[in-house]
């Protein structure tokens, strides 16, 4: 029977084309979880095993494709992942929603709707396709006016349709052997067998009674049509944002009666006088992600609808159902949410729930990308049109301050100590171990906002910063935007935005942290711009640690000579070792005595160690301290002292000194990447002592 369907010349619209090609695996039956779980999961080359906090998880890469793809989020990330792979594999969560609940502007709406980009292009893939059926030439059969299509309302699928086209279950798999389905096949489809929703059920009664149930003309009123994919409509993907009590309905989710429909159907019986898609959950119900932006913010009534459809995945009016395949996503923010839960009565609804507490991005490496979007990458210009330079300082600068406004207070950690742990960097002598146990500490904190991460300045404050600094004076008149500037413009956003006193205290004192780190940045620029060398104190500090390591070298001669072998370019150097350098690097670091210098040489030689295997190109620019000393000792050998070059730098009466302070800026134009404003700021800046200490 099979062969002989193969070789007919079928319709390709017909629902045993359909069956057929499903059957070759040129299309899939799979319900949503499964499709979302393959997206994710298909390609074991995008899944890699990442180190994150000093804690091993992994990392999904489908998430880091693309130009404006996620960044971090890697907890939130595996739970989703976890979630998705336990309900395509018929766990509990199969009768969940996935509910992600965070301070506003850390990335929750961006999240799910980038998951939806992504599954919008993966149903685009012809063989990902999703399909549905339309019951067609109703006019032969009568009762529905001038409607002679009726496609189904949920987008069920064909298969569901083929799984439903006897009363008999028998008499189903019966058809399904003769069109070529083996037993372990049939018990596969039947993993996603679900009845059909009340109209096409209520239809196909008719088309049945019509065709006196001969099998071959019930399926000439069947057409099969790919489901649109279709984000302005809402199909595949939908959002349903919260609205005020007044102009939300559960029509605006479920539907409701159609008067148009009732003035052409004849059998007020007829559960097509519902109209499903005048809601947003039929037009996802085919396999399709459904989004509940800011879920408890709803009124009571709605948030009981969600209850019914996430528990019972159907869509009930009036009694007649409709299943669904539906991944449901929804967001909340925490204050929104300990309302909800204040209201004891609401427990069913949470007990339905994945809860997925997001915190904000606390990898201020990580931040730097996020940072980045919110600069934008086009061209800006001034008010008058005019170029408009970005200062190369400004993207770390941002960075660091609204990082550091994440990190909770503790005391075995100062905050800079744990923003360079979290970015994978050296924090001294605290390992990365110790931040694990901080986290884990504040993780287990009852109280949401107290645990890592959940508070701090946002991705939105961010940008309105940026914003601020924008439309200063100084910026559009210097066509710069100056890094020097951007704390006054974070100021204004604390005292703006942040209504907490004590949250209003901590930001400000996490602010001038940030601009302590801001002038160690700029010292290093400027210590490069004197010696006419981009990588000038990158050099010295390698210089200093690989002769901490030669200085016990065995074949070190008289003339304290020592040849290495260079990680990156795999040659032998040779290389002075300066004693008198060494020490006056270690006074700058306060090491006092014999047993302090060779502690810290032996804990510089150990990471020398670790992150040459693992990353050969490390430079140890991350270690503020020693970047520090090596530059205030090289300023001071070079022209006796960072106060003298401030000094020269500041008088410019002299010949000599105007001409160093213009070799200067021509560097910081040519070589590192500023303008003639913000060159100018930053070397007047390195001039001032009001912040220095």
């Amino acid at each position: 029977m099979a062969k002989k369907i193969v070789n007919e010349k079928l319709n390709p619209k017909s629902l045993d084309a359909h069956i057929l090609q499903v059957l070759t695996g040129e299309r899939k039956f799979e319900n949503v979880f499964q499709s979302v779980s393959r997206m994710i999961l298909g390609d074991k080359s995008k899944i890699e095993k990442v180190n994150v906090n000093g804690r091993s998880t992994y990392d999904f890469k489908i998430f880091r494709e693309g130009k404006k793809h996620i960044i971090g989020m890697y907890d939130e990330i595996n739970s989703f992942v976890s979630y998705v792979k336990d309900a395509a594999e018929n766990g509990s969560s199969k009768e969940m929603a996935f509910v992600l609940i965070g301070e506003p502007g850390n990335g929750k709406t961006f999240f799910v709707d980038h998951l939806s980009m992504l599954y919008r292009n993966f149903i685009s893939i012809p063989e990902n396709r999703r399909y549905t059926f339309v019951f067609k030439d109703l006019d032969k059969i009568g009762g529905y006016g001038k409607i002679t299509r009726i496609e189904s309302q949920t987008y069920e699928d064909p298969m569901i349709l083929a799984l439903n086209l006897f009363d008999d279950k028998e008499a189903n798999i019966n058809h399904l052997q003769e069109l070529g389905f083996n037993d372990k096949q049939i018990e596969k489809l039947y993993f996603n067998y679900r009845p059909l929703g009340s109209c096409s059920y209520y239809i196909l009664n008719q088309v049945r009674e019509y065709c006196n149930n001969e099998i071959e003309k019930i399926k000439e009123f069947i057409e099969i049509v790919p489901v649109p994919v279709s984000e302005s409509r809402g199909t595949i993907t939908g959002k349903y944002a919260a609205k005020d009590k007044i102009t939300s309905s559960a029509t605006d989710l479920i539907g409701e009666e159609s008067i148009t429909r009732l003035l052409h159907i004849s059998d007020t019986d007829n559960p097509y006088r519902f109209d499903l898609r005048r809601g947003a959950l039929a037009r996802v119900a085919g396999g399709g992600i459904h989004f509940a932006d800011e879920i408890f913010k709803n009124k009571r009534d709605l948030v009981q609808v969600y209850l019914g459809v996430i528990q019972n995945r159907t869509i009930e009016v009036e009694g007649y159902k409709w299943p669904l395949d539906t991944l449901i996503i929804a967001t909340s923010n925490n204050a929104e949410f300990a309302r909800f839960l204040e209201e004891k009565e609401q427990a069913p609804i949470i007990d339905r729930c994945r809860l997925t507490y997001m915190s904000h991005n606390t990898n201020y490496r990580l931040q730097q990308e996020l940072t980045a979007y919110a600069i934008g990458s086009q061209n800006k210009t001034t008010f008058m049109a005019e170029k408009l330079h970005i200062d190369p300082n400004l993207n770390y600068t941002v960075s660091v301050a609204f990082v550091l406004t994440r990190m909770p207070a503790n005391d075995k950690l100062t905050p800079v100590e744990m923003m360079k742990l979290a970015a994978g960097e050296i924090a001294g002598e605290k390992s990365i171990k110790t931040l694990a146990e901080v986290i884990s500490e504040l993780n287990t904190d009852p109280d949401v906002t107290k645990r890592f991460g959940q508070k701090g300045l946002g991705h939105r404050n961010l940008g309105r910063a940026l914003q601020v600094l924008l439309e200063q004076s100084t910026t559009q008149e210097g066509k710069c935007m100056y890094a020097g500037d951007v704390f006054k413009a974070i100021e204004t956003i604390i005292l703006d935005y942040v209504q907490d006193p004590n949250d209003r205290t901590k930001y400000f004192n996490d602010l001038k942290v940030a601009r302590e780190l801001y002038r160690k940045n700029v010292q290093t620029t400027i210590f490069n711009a004197y010696m006419d060398e981009p990588k000038a104190i990158e050099k010295d500090v390698m210089n200093y640690v690989n002769m901490i390591i030669g200085i016990d070298a065995k074949n070190l001669g008289p003339d304290k000579i020592w040849t290495y072998r260079d990680p990156q370019t795999g040659k032998l150097v040779p290389l002075k070792i300066d004693e008198t350098f060494v020490n006056s690097v270690e006074e700058r670091l306060g090491l006092k005595n014999n047993e302090q210098k060779q502690s810290f040489r032996t804990t510089i030689a150990k990471i020398y160690g670790q992150k040459m295997n693992s990353d050969p190109t490390y430079n140890f620019m991350d270690n503020n301290e020693l970047v520090k000393a090596v530059t205030d000792v090289r300023l001071k050998s070079d022209i006796s002292g960072a106060g003298s070059l401030i000094g020269a730098l500041s008088n410019r009466t002299n010949e000599e000194n105007m001409k160093l302070y213009n070799r200067m800026i021509d560097t910081m134009i040519n070589k590192l990447g500023y303008c003639d404003t913000c060159a100018q700021k930053t070397i007047e800046y390195f001039c001032t002592y009001d912040d220095s200490n």
